[in-house]
């Protein structure tokens, strides 16, 4: 019975508070429009991404699930793109959608280096779901449940509910060889309380991601050199929100058509507790890429305090569509792309 109590204490709590931090994803290159807005339309084609991810299932699940759809219009140096994000924390009792539509621009700066500026507005539903949870007054003396509906007034409420607009940006600076790009998310600060008077609001989120690609061989990937692809790509990204941040380190091997990578996440040289280590997780990543079709698989080991946790997997799936104008037989200019992984 002491279990049931502690887990349902600590879902109510996290309820009262909703105070929450954004789901990640370790394969953040394969959610581009998702790590920010700038990235849309920067595959130069019509594009679909989609990626799953599943925290800690040997705890609670946080699954979350991304479609990303986005464009690029060559005529008019934009990007758009829709992303449509389904979050469910807890076994789904906290869940919530997001539906964002986003808009580049891309303009050269350099003979090589060019800049992408983007904007995001999103409306996101979040819900509580009460269903299957047990509260104290459906307990007996004796630990035991006794099958009667609960009077709890929490429960009795119905499922919360809360809505509200989300706006993010974004730039990226980026060349054959190099990209640094920063992101800022939840800008204008909205309440995604579930209780009235609750005024708690989204930290914004920050990030700096930047890397570089390292052809070897000789490749460089913008001509026809070799049909295949040899590439080194080592990758960081910090970001934070609210009094948290965190810092991913990793590398990509690309032979084409397998690439294979590690991460590792955590601030080694901060804590915020003396007693606990800042260490998060260690990731490994398999990716296989064909022509237009691009699919990836990663797992994070757990390696701080939360111990046996199940650690993360995550699945990402990409197809770049032709480009309309091909379709036409028309001939156009070298496209510049984006020199970033696709995992």
């Amino acid at each position: 019975m002491s279990k049931k109590y502690i887990l349902a204490g600590l879902f109510m709590a996290v309820c009262q508070l909703a105070i929450a931090q954004d789901p990640q994803f370790t394969q953040f290159y394969a959610a581009p429009q998702y790590l920010s807005p700038a990235f849309a339309g920067s595959a130069l084609a019509p594009r679909i991404t989609v990626n799953y991810r599943n925290q800690w299932p040997a705890i609670t699940n946080y699954v979350t699930a991304l479609v990303g759809l986005d464009h690029y219009f060559e005529r008019f140096n934009s990007g758009v793109g829709l992303l449509i994000q389904s979050d469910n924390q807890g076994q789904g009792r906290i869940q919530s959608t997001d539906i964002g539509l986003q808009y580049s621009y891309q303009f050269q700066v350099g003979e090589q280096s060019f800049v992408r500026l983007g904007l995001q507005g999103s409306y996101v539903n979040r819900n509580i779901n009460y269903f299957g949870l047990t509260f104290g007054d459906q307990f007996n003396d004796r630990g035991f449940i006794t099958g009667s509906a609960t009077a709890d007034p929490t429960a009795q409420g119905g499922s919360p509910q809360n809505r509200y607009l989300d706006f993010s940006t974004g730039g990226l600076v980026y060349s054959d060889w190099y990209w640094v790009g920063v992101s800022a998310h939840h800008i204008n600060r909205p309440n995604q309380n579930f209780f009235v008077g609750d005024q708690s609001r989204l930290p914004v989120k920050g990030s700096f991601h930047a890397g570089l690609r390292i052809p070897l061989g000789g490749y460089t990937g913008y001509g026809d050199e070799w049909d295949r692809e040899i590439s080194f790509s080592p990758v960081v990204m910090y970001k934070f929100q609210g009094k948290y941040d965190q810092l991913d380190l990793g590398a990509y091997l690309t032979y084409s058509p397998i690439t294979v990578g590690a991460y590792y996440r955590g601030i080694p040289f901060k804590r915020y507790n003396q007693t606990i280590n800042n260490h998060d997780a260690l990731a490994m990543l398999v990716g296989y890429r064909m022509d237009k079709f691009s699919v990836g698989y990663s797992y994070d080991a757990t390696i701080s305090t939360l111990g046996a946790s199940g650690g993360s997997h995550e699945i990402s799936l990409s197809y770049i569509f032709e480009k309309p104008e091909a379709r036409r037989g028309g001939v156009r200019r070298r496209d510049k792309k984006l020199p970033c992984p696709k995992f």
